[in-house]
């Protein structure tokens, strides 16, 4: 699977904006048995979420069902090196999703307790957030 990216966007660029506060949605375990929970507020990108899948999906070796419950819409731009100050906002370099705490990023089933688990907990390994393993009854 390749990288997640947004097929249309609204506005080529956007402000960086505030990321404060606990989340409001996505903040329960919807589809799977277990979730992985984000304790901060961060900017994840397409590139950390496909690591953290891969990680997910090579220890269970393929088996169980796995959703990804945050995708990067936020395009982030970056201006070239040995620019000067000024002339303009510089150009989309990559896509993001904002996550606030308490959002679950990842969801899994049809696995076994301890595979889950470890399964979650390398991926959380990929992420720039600390993380926390949920599992359904908990919510």
């Amino acid at each position: 699977m390749a990288i997640l990216l947004p097929k249309k966007t609204a506005h080529r660029k956007v402000r960086k904006g505030k990321n404060e506060g606990v989340a409001t949605r996505c903040n329960t375990v919807a589809f799977g048995d277990y979730g992985l929970i984000s304790l901060q507020n961060e900017r994840v990108n397409s590139r950390q979420i496909e690591a953290a899948r891969q990680a997910i999906t090579r220890y269970i070796k393929r088996g169980g069902k796995i959703w990804i419950r945050i995708f990067p819409h936020t395009p982030v731009t970056k201006k070239p090196l040995d620019v000067k100050m000024g002339s303009g906002k510089g150009e989309p370099q990559f896509f993001v999703a904002k996550v606030k705490a308490g959002t679950v990023m990842f969801e899994i089933a049809d696995v076994t307790d301890e595979q889950a688990k470890e399964a979650l907990r390398l991926a959380g390994h990929k992420l720039p957030v600390r993380t926390k393993i949920i599992k359904k009854e908990e919510f």
